[in-house]
């Protein structure tokens, strides 16, 4: 990746890698900022550089010294000290205006999916590859997975339109004599799969889980798109592209800066809409959120999203693990907020449930007829 870009910017994208590997925490959209900063800033010394990387990348004043050491032996070839063994400790959110944000953390003994958080909490948490729980779905998507018409034709003696430029085509080799008329139909494509899933504190117990079940679809599906939402936005489809579980689980690791943390979902939905590229992903698509919609303070950011997200999608699903009980209703803000603008809300406990919603996405389309009309469904 590196290789791609050019020499005076790859110092800048490599030294944010040595930042993490040596602890800190290091988001993609930081090193953004951090290139961002340099351009702005114009820097007349390695001074500016120096004040960039500390102010972008929220370097906290505890380990300046730390950072300065890796920053004089990275840019000015001086001896650094090796990685520091430190224990494991919440990092402190730092908010986009650059000050600190004061919340109540998760209790990490209370049950998962009982209470959103507003801390931001930047981290690096390991991904287990676990069984391979994935084989049959894996077997069974390949034909079950949703389809829609092409715009473009292929030649079918049994399509209901008529060729008629292949036609003229094979009259003209035989003198003219038309002997038969030949027929087209439409094409069929996959279509579009985007899968968002909600890696904050509260989905805590199914956040492997999910991961693991998006890099099986990924292997399966002609055309998808993964993105996680916490307290920010952070698209994975490139770390899980690749082909073995055990690698795409270790590279989301080192991609995915905001897991265990807080709950900003309307805002993680903004963002994904305010990005037209992202936004294209999610047109005629079959968008798929894997959270239990458990929003601290105002939906109001949440449900505007939401309205918009379902405008453009072919069909919005809701997957909550709350819906595993029976006895389940929507009664947070949120999700009963936007219960009207989904198309289905079901379970979302286990890669079963999941597996079987994605799989009966298939038996829900319906190409001859209009697209749904928006409102709650029943829980499955």
């Amino acid at each position: 990746m590196s290789d791609a870009l050019p020499r005076t910017v790859r110092p800048f994208v490599e030294f944010p890698t040595i930042l993490r590997a040596h602890g800190f925490a290091v988001a993609p959209d930081q090193t953004i900022g951090f290139l961002q900063a340099i351009d702005l800033l114009g820097p007349r010394d390695m001074g500016d550089i120096r004040r960039a990387g500390l102010a972008m990348m929220a370097i906290p004043k505890e380990r300046e010294e730390e950072f300065d050491a890796l920053f004089r032996a990275f840019f000015l070839g001086l001896t650094a000290t090796g990685a520091v063994e430190t224990e494991e400790e919440p990092v402190p959110a730092h908010e986009p205006t650059g000050a600190e944000a004061d919340g109540e953390e998760i209790d990490p003994e209370s049950p998962p999916g009982e209470e959103a958080a507003t801390l931001e909490r930047l981290s690096r948490r390991g991904f287990g590859v676990g069984e391979d729980a994935l084989t049959a779905f894996q077997r069974e998507a390949r034909s079950r997975l949703p389809r829609r018409r092409s715009y473009r034709f292929q030649s079918d003696p049994r399509g209901r339109l008529l060729d008629m430029r292949r036609t003229l085509r094979d009259a003209a080799r035989r003198d003219g004599e038309v002997f038969t008329l030949a027929r087209r139909r439409r094409k069929e494509r996959q279509r579009k799969i985007v899968l968002l899933v909600d890696v904050s504190g509260s989905m805590k117990a199914r956040t492997e889980a999910a991961l693991q079940f998006a890099h099986g679809l990924m292997r399966v599906a002609e055309r998808a798109e993964v993105f996680t939402l916490g307290t920010r936005l952070t698209r994975v489809t490139p770390a899980l592209r690749l082909r073995n579980r055990a690698q795409a689980m270790e590279r989301l690791a080192s991609v995915i800066a905001d897991v265990d943390g807080g709950t900003r979902l309307g805002d993680g939905l903004a963002a994904y809409l305010s990005v037209p590229r992202y936004a294209g992903f999610a047109r005629g698509a079959a968008v798929l959120v894997l959270s239990d919609g458990l929003e601290r303070g105002d939906s109001g950011a949440m449900v505007e999203a939401v309205a918009r997200l379902s405008r453009l999608a072919w069909r919005l699903d809701w997957l909550t693990p709350l819906a595993a009980d029976p006895d389940y209703t929507p009664a947070t803000g949120g999700i009963s907020a936007v219960l009207p603008l989904l198309d289905h809300l079901g379970d979302g406990a286990s890669t079963q449930a999941v597996a079987r919603h994605v799989l009966s996405l298939t038996a829900r389309q319906t190409m001859t007829q209009p697209r749904p009309q928006r409102g709650p469904t029943a829980l499955t």
